[in-house]
């Protein structure tokens, strides 16, 4: 093979510029094309076997040795089973290419690098802190890619967050920080471990075509502390959660994160968030675009966007979305669990919005909801066009006044039964509801919707169905300036509201 060739549509700039900044998978938007094409390094020229069983480790290590001196260049792995036994450490200006049939195997053996001490582990969890033990970790790296169309599995080896890695265990497939400039297309990752792949403190990273298979370990994608992100067609299947973007204190400092726009994709968790925003909410997160998603299943938040440790989260803006078997289709909350150095203070959550949205329940179901903290740290501006959710109902009216909260979790349910089947609002303030509607599969005598404190709050066009023993269909408490207008039950009737302590001011929704 000619080893100056650019292999499978990676388009390749000369090896003292930013080779790999917009180069990916074939279909996506590739660099200028120039002069000089990187080099290609085959690991079997390095001693790999691929038969499976033998550790081809130290030749792969040798390979990206080589295409890192050479100033830059592709690994590529030809069809095969190369077993990896030790950690694989990436280096500047390299592609990993998987051909078609090639897959990197995971291993039972304690040879990976233990993981390093962190000074400031205890404001995040143990995997989220630790990034030497993975099959492939890098840390300052820059033009970085994985491309292709082969596996990297686990291969059932690599520890899950059920416990801690002991020294030589893996617990992700890929691993980074403060890296800038990365691929991640065409390639598959399975039975990640904790994590299919973790990223922290990243800049300029396009991924294209991505699959990760992890439902039977943890989280698939984990983009923390990262800015300027671009994600088209991928299919993430997670165990936990699905695609989630963090900001933590792993690096010893708040990072800033944002300017993100992730399309034509589908998404599951088993157990967790399909699309989330958090747990871990340190640095402020601006400017993320959701575009055309399937969510096939989440156990807890399809859209979930919670601010627990001081984040100001603002302009994220959903469109297009499809959700079935969600737990809760839609979650956002402020909350005070504060794990972000010395001085986190308590977030924000401002500026969301939701359009073209489908969903559908499943149970056991969550209400729909919006929660901010007192004071000035109430959800604010927050607006659904079009948002269509079914629940499944089933439940008898209950006490309206507001459910308890654990102002520390972050799931949908650290939060008490909500009194409403289809949405609970809770210190929110400018939220509008516009040709939106709720139902149920099943008879619910709860209201529709409750809004408690905060305001003003507006329903436009709106359509809730009316449990056949309810008390009213939308209630207001202390709600200061709520608005109903043009807005129906599923028979065309006129909703009955409760107005407790609220008041009523449409020019001012």
């Amino acid at each position: 093979m000619n080893r100056t060739s650019a292999l499978f549509g990676v388009v390749t700039v000369a090896v003292t510029s930013l080779f790999l900044s917009t180069a990916a998978y074939a279909g996506s938007p590739a660099a200028p094309a120039s002069s000089t094409a990187a080099a290609v390094f085959n690991v079997r020229d390095y001693g790999a076997v691929g038969d499976g069983h033998v550790n081809d480790s130290p030749a792969i290590a040798q390979a990206i040795t080589a295409a890192n001196s050479a100033g830059g260049g592709t690994v590529e792995f030809p069809a095969g089973t190369y077993k990896s036994k030790n950690t694989v450490h990436l280096k500047s200006n390299v592609t990993i290419q998987l051909d078609a049939g090639s897959t990197v195997l995971g291993s039972v053996a304690d040879t990976y690098d233990a993981a390093e001490p962190n000074a400031d582990d205890r404001y995040q969890d143990y995997g989220h802190s630790h990034f030497h033990d993975a099959m492939f970790h890098g840390d300052n790296v820059t033009n970085i890619g994985f491309t292709g169309s082969g596996t990297i599995d686990g291969g059932g080896f690599l520890v899950t967050a059920t416990r801690n890695p002991a020294a030589g265990e893996a617990d992700k497939i890929i691993s980074l920080t403060r890296c800038k400039n990365l691929t991640l297309s065409g390639v598959t990752l399975r039975r990640g471990g904790h994590f299919a792949a973790l990223i922290n403190g990243c800049d300029h990273v396009v991924s294209d075509h991505l699959t990760i298979d992890t439902a039977g370990d943890q989280d698939g994608w984990n983009i923390v502390s990262t800015t300027n992100v671009t994600v088209t067609n991928a299919n993430i299947a997670a165990n936990d959660d699905a695609l989630a973007f963090k900001s933590d204190y792993a690096l010893g400092a708040k990072l800033p994160n944002g300017h993100v726009t992730v399309t034509n994709s589908t998404l599951s968790a088993r157990c967790c968030n399909a699309l989330m925003f958090g747990s871990e909410t340190c640095g402020d997160f601006t400017d993320y675009q959701f575009r055309g998603i399937k969510i096939t299943g989440a156990g807890k938040s399809g859209l979930g966007l919670v601010s627990m440790d001081g984040a100001a989260i603002s302009d994220v803006h959903y469109r297009d979305i499809t959700m079935t078997g969600v737990r809760s289709p839609i979650f956002q909350k402020i909350g005070t669990r504060k794990r972000c150095g010395s001085n986190p203070g308590v977030g924000h959550i401002s500026g969301i919005t939701y359009d073209n949205i489908t969903a559908t329940g499943s149970n056991p179901s969550v209400t729909p909801t919006l929660w901010g903290e007192s004071g000035s740290n109430h959800i604010s501006g927050v607006t659904f066009t079009d948002v269509d959710i079914t629940v499944p109902g089933g439940s008898p009216a209950i006490p309206t006044t507001p459910p308890s909260d654990n102002a520390t979790g972050y799931d949908p349910t650290s939060i008490g039964t909500r009194p409403a089947y289809g949405w609970y609002l809770h210190n929110a303030d400018d939220i509008r509801f516009t040709d939106s509607s709720v139902r149920f599969a099943a008879n619910d005598n709860r209201p529709a919707v409750i809004a408690y404190g905060g305001g003003p709050v507006a329903f436009d066009h709106f359509t809730a169905q009316r449990g056949s023993s309810s008390a009213y269909d939308t209630g207001f408490q202390t709600v200061n300036g709520y608005c109903i207008s043009n807005s129906t039950n599923t028979s065309g009737g006129t909703l009955r509201v409760n107005t407790a302590g609220s008041t009523q001011d449409c020019g001012a929704a």
